[in-house]
């Protein structure tokens, strides 16, 4: 499990969830208290904001369905932090943050990979060989070595 520890909310990821997290007066007099989790499935980007000498940063999950507030310029950590699939968070936090974001990132993509190409059966492979010396494109010869091949491997 991978943990990040914010200003007013804390973000926990467990490779099928990520749980926002947020405790006391901060919590409660911005977004709320409570716990959140979000599917991993559900997660349809991630706005990323790095924190600058002034300002602090924040990371957002965007869900189908949710309301976004697009912020205007320079409010966009304000916005943020009123935002409850989001957590802002100071430059000691950067790190842990970008661990984070890093590893929801990689399990999205994994989970938006196609499947593989499931293997074929040796009786498959074996079938296939078969139709192939039946129609002459094999010789005896050459089944024997693709069979012996298969049967060894």
């Amino acid at each position: 499990m991978i943990e990040a520890v914010g200003v007013g909310g804390q973000v926990a990821f467990d490779g099928q969830y990520v749980t926002i997290s947020r405790k006391g007066f901060l919590a409660r007099a911005t977004v709320g208290k409570g716990e959140k989790r979000i599917p991993l499935s559900q997660i349809s980007a991630i706005q990323w904001k790095r924190p600058g000498p002034l300002v602090n940063g924040f990371i957002q999950f965007t869900v189908p369905g949710g309301v976004e507030v697009r912020s205007g310029f320079g409010s966009q950590t304000a916005s943020a932090s009123r935002d409850e699939n989001s957590v802002t968070f100071d430059k000691k936090r950067i790190p842990e943050f970008e661990a984070l974001r890093d590893a929801v990132e990689g399990a999205i993509a994994a989970l938006r990979e196609p499947p593989a190409p499931a293997a074929a059966s040796l009786a498959d492979e074996l079938t296939k060989l078969g139709a192939l010396l039946r129609d002459g494109l094999l010789t005896q010869e050459e089944f024997d070595a693709q069979k012996a091949r298969l049967l060894a491997g």
